[in-house]
């Protein structure tokens, strides 16, 4: 999953790295042995350049333990594959990584981060179901740093001309984008629908909004083929086969949708919060002319797959101390203000998304709360990876082909439930 960004650029970055000293080599002490010492920030490209301001700060502060910050490349899975590959040789090059929410599960199973002791950390402060993305097998192994959660924007000049509102069952959103969407010559709804990460989310949405899951527990157990996730599942194939879901939509990713609703072709678009201020940029055609709702669901609202990221400590880390407080810093209430006032990201502090000042500046503050509210892990596993690549692969498929629900979900189990055993 990516992390989202307003403020003129794409993607909402998930992946943030704190790193051990500069120059130090792998395996190389950076510093004394009181676990104190400089550190390393390593991120994928911070777009909006809020961090190196925010780093000063703690600079400034710590003279003598200095981040230093080193952007990777913009793609999550480029990330990761760096991450991983630095982890997997055991190098304490990195001190803290600022992982994808989904990934957490992954590197604690296989003893790449250590546990975190909550009490540090003003954890009752953030929105509840933040800390959840942070745990594995009942233990915190990380501290939220950012999260985020998708809205539904629509156009509210051509719902008023309708005489509709914004749709909160599926039903409504499948009938308004099959009959009001053809007469103003726009294509219905689209999410993000081309085999990648978003795919997955988009997934994972559908089928937790219909009350069922793709995996239980942490990963041990497929549930995808309960009546609840088909009919999760349902919900998407039958948009693509009714044609309210137009084909163009099975190779938009978040940028190729937002373009599309920002240049007045969509009538319906599912995508996160930085898509916001760019649909209400000077350049959108459509300024003005939307808004935004938390995801409808079969029955009412439905529920988002919870984006974000989580800082976590490096097992192998030489200056631990040093990297717990550059945590706590960047989690701070003041620091996580400057995450969304110059970051243009979600913060996890409860209390920013209902401060009048915050909220007359980004108005969607209130529905992005209702919908963090609402929303769920993407899917817990060791396993993460490869099991978001086959929910990708079968959804597409099926999507591309129009193939049944019961085709669908009689390729997907058999996947999955080899990925889980070999776990």
């Amino acid at each position: 999953m990516r992390w989202k960004r307003a403020a003129g650029r794409a993607l909402l970055i998930f992946s943030l790295l704190l790193t051990g000293s500069a120059g130090a080599q792998a395996g190389e002490p950076a510093g004394g042995s009181d676990g104190r010492g400089p550190v390393t920030l390593v991120t994928g490209g911070d777009l909006t350049g809020y961090l190196r301001g925010v780093l000063n700060g703690w600079n400034e502060q710590h003279p003598r333990e200095k981040v230093t910050l080193v952007e990777l490349p913009d793609a999550a899975d480029e990330v990761r594959a760096q991450m991983v590959t630095e982890l997997r040789s055991r190098s304490a090059r990195f001190d803290v990584l600022n992982i994808d929410v989904a990934w957490t599960s992954e590197f604690a199973a296989a003893g790449w981060i250590k546990p975190v002791d909550g009490g540090q950390f003003p954890l009752d402060r953030f929105l509840p179901p933040v800390v959840d993305t942070a745990t594995f097998r009942g233990r915190l192994y990380a501290v939220p740093y950012v999260t985020n959660a998708a809205l539904l924007y629509y156009r509210k000049d051509v719902l008023a001309k309708a005489g509709a509102h914004p749709p909160r069952t599926w039903a409504e959103l499948a009938h308004l984008a099959k009959t009001v969407a053809p007469k103003y010559g726009l294509d219905g709804y689209a999410g993000q629908f081309l085999p990648y990460e978003g795919l997955t989310a988009n997934v994972v949405e559908a089928v937790q909004s219909a009350g069922g899951t793709v995996l239980a527990g942490e990963g041990e157990r497929v549930t995808v083929d309960s009546p609840a996730a088909r009919r999760g599942l349902s919900f998407l194939l039958d948009g693509v086969r009714e044609g309210w879901i137009p084909q163009r939509a099975l190779s938009y990713k978040e940028e190729e949708s937002r373009e599309a609703f920002q240049d007045g072709r969509l009538l319906f678009l599912r995508n996160w919060p930085y898509a916001y201020a760019l649909a209400g940029g000077p350049s959108s055609k459509v300024a003005g002319k939307f808004g935004a709702v938390p995801l409808p669901g079969p029955d009412g609202p439905g529920s988002s797959a919870l984006g974000g990221s989580n800082l976590a400590v490096n097992t192998q880390s030489r200056h631990q101390k040093t990297a717990t407080e550059l945590i706590s810093y960047l989690t701070s209430e003041a620091v996580q203000r400057r995450v969304l006032t110059e970051g243009a990201l979600p913060p996890v502090w409860a209390g920013l998304y209902t401060d009048p000042q915050l909220v007359r500046r980004f108005p969607y503050l209130p529905t992005l709360e209702r919908s963090i509210l609402a929303a769920r892990p993407r899917l817990k596993s060791p396993q993460y990876d490869q099991v978001s690549l086959a929910v990708q692969a079968v959804m597409h498929d099926a999507l591309v082909h129009r193939r049944s629900t019961d085709a669908t979900v009689a390729r997907l189990v058999p996947e999955l439930r080899a990925i889980v055993s070999r776990g």
